[in-house]
């Protein structure tokens, strides 16, 4: 599970940038502009790839990674990313799921910090958790009506006289070339980036990526959506090759994020 011990000064100035408060966010959907079918990326849930509903619990501690809760015998890379709801306020969390490692006394569910934050729990006090898989779905968004096609009852339209042409208007400077985009990496593995945490709040995650490029690592913010609640992904990557991402994942390591792990994008 994320590291609790004492880490190098580096590692500690990145669990500072993690301890932020947090707690639910919910914004109202962006327009969606009607004259072009976009693909819109939304999560959705999958009890059917994997569900529970026992008892969590926070030991007090903080903890790296951002939002996330921990269960015995999981396969975390059938899952990703889960919806923790607590059954008691009702308020939930977007985070990631890990494995724990042995059995241990107390409840099934072992909660970070900012999870427990997040869902109102208190230090020690257990509270029955519903945790649910999410799956990613595409859809086509909704397109702007057809043009009119119904000329059965046309409307007659009055002949207007155009008015003289007066002088030619200037015409407009050439506009110069776009520039080419840069070249984006390419990566024939089937996980390039390398996931080091999961955020209720964007400030933690944009925090959390900068301490990455402070340490030479390409990293970026993915912001996700579910049920109006928006959560932030951070990851590392994309790797070239199998070498490189695992030389990545073992500084990402060493920074304090242990339980960072292959993800496709």
């Amino acid at each position: 599970m994320p590291a609790t011990k004492s880490v190098r000064p580096g590692a500690m100035l990145l669990g500072a940038l993690l301890l932020g408060a947090c707690g639910e966010t919910g914004t109202a959907p962006s327009p969606v502009d009607t004259n072009r079918t976009e693909i819109v990326s939304r999560d959705v849930e999958a009890p059917g790839i994997f569900q529970v509903t026992e008892d969590g619990l926070w030991d007090g501690r903080p903890s790296l990674g951002g939002v996330w809760v921990a269960y015995p015998e999981v396969d975390v890379e059938q899952i990703g990313q889960v919806v923790i709801r607590n059954e008691a306020n009702g308020r939930f969390v977007i985070g990631a799921l890990f494995r724990r490692e042995r059995e241990a006394p107390g409840p099934a569910l072992q909660v970070s910090s900012e999870a427990a934050e997040a869902l109102g729990m208190l230090a020690g006090a257990p509270a029955k958790l519903n945790v649910t898989a999410l799956r990613r779905d595409d859809a086509a968004a909704p397109s702007a009506p057809g043009a009119t096609t119904d000329f059965d009852d046309p409307t007659p339209i009055a002949a207007v006289p155009l008015p003289d042409a007066g002088d030619p208007a200037p015409a407009a400077a050439p506009q110069a070339p776009a520039r080419p985009a840069p070249a984006a990496t390419t990566s024939d593995l089937d996980r390039p980036f390398i996931q080091i945490g999961i955020f209720s709040v964007e400030a933690n995650a944009r925090n959390t990526a900068t301490a990455m490029e402070v340490e030479g690592l390409e990293a970026r913010v993915v912001t996700s959506e579910i049920q109006g609640a928006d959560y932030w992904r951070v990851v590392v990557g994309p790797a070239s090759d199998a070498a490189a991402r695992d030389a990545t994942l073992f500084r990402v390591k060493a920074l304090g994020f242990t339980d960072a792990y292959f993800v496709r994008n």
